[in-house]
């Protein structure tokens, strides 16, 4: 029931999930469906940014909300189910922008290394283990592009020969022989999911109980992240599909 929630972490997931549904719907707007919108462009450094803090905000939550779950391993394998799902969709459905290792495929993965891995970590300072995750996030935040560094900062290339083997999953994939339309690889990205596990663990617990009335929106559809994330883009998509034929775009 809401009342039993820790509604600043809804609030929070649904504010993520409220921009991911902008997000996604001018990403069909202008790449799929060809429309204007002079504004929004993948490459600019503005529109970076804000997919970024998408994905970051999600990731963090997510490791930041596995402290509270009871069930982590059903959780878990739930989304690692929803993941084989999409991809089989999207491979059928539309195999130019199929989804072979996105964000539910990490998050499926993160969830259940971090339950695998429950007591070592659980071992780890908090503070040793969030600075250490945040270093090496960084430090790996560019290995599926062939380098180590973070975002334009450029540490080191790496050998082209760690690529050739296509370990996409793990953030080394072969460009010339993988493609996913959402690709979130287990490196650099675990180590931000560790980063939130870690985060929770040193921040005082969130508030339970029912929301302030202003965030109640927010916090329903923090509470339905999955179902929403499952839905969203074929309801997207069937709209502006349905209002192009009837002639309004």
């Amino acid at each position: 029931m809401p009342q039993n929630r820790f509604w600043p972490v809804d609030a929070l997931r649904g504010l993520a999930l409220a921009n991911m549904l902008v997000y996604h719907f001018l990403y069909d707007w202008v790449y799929v469906f060809g429309l204007p919108a002079a504004w929004y462009d993948i490459t600019a450094p503005g529109v970076h940014a804000w997919q970024q803090y998408i994905c970051w905000s999600f990731l963090l939550l997510s490791g930041y909300s596995w402290h509270f779950a009871r069930r982590p391993l059903k959780n878990g394998l739930t989304v690692a189910g929803c993941a084989a799902v999409l991809t089989v969709v999207t491979a059928l459905v539309t195999p130019g922008q199929a989804i072979w290792w996105g964000v539910l495929h990490l998050n499926a993965c993160a969830v259940l290394l971090t339950w695998a891995l429950q007591k070592p970590l659980g071992k780890v300072p908090p503070a040793a283990g969030l600075g250490v995750c945040a270093a090496l996030f960084a430090l790996t935040d560019q290995l599926p592009y062939g380098w180590l560094g973070f975002e334009r900062w450029r540490l080191a290339a790496l050998p082209t020969g760690l690529y050739r083997a296509n370990v996409f999953w793990l953030g080394l994939p072969d460009p010339a022989r993988f493609s996913s339309a959402d690709y979130f690889p287990l490196l650099p990205w675990l180590f931000l999911f560790w980063c939130g596990f870690f985060a929770a663990r040193l921040l005082p617990a969130p508030r339970r109980g029912a929301a302030p009335a202003a965030l109640r929106p927010l916090c329903c559809l923090g509470r339905h992240t999955l179902l929403v994330y499952m839905l969203h883009q074929p309801l997207l998509y069937g709209g502006l599909l349905a209002a192009r034929a009837a002639g309004l775009l």
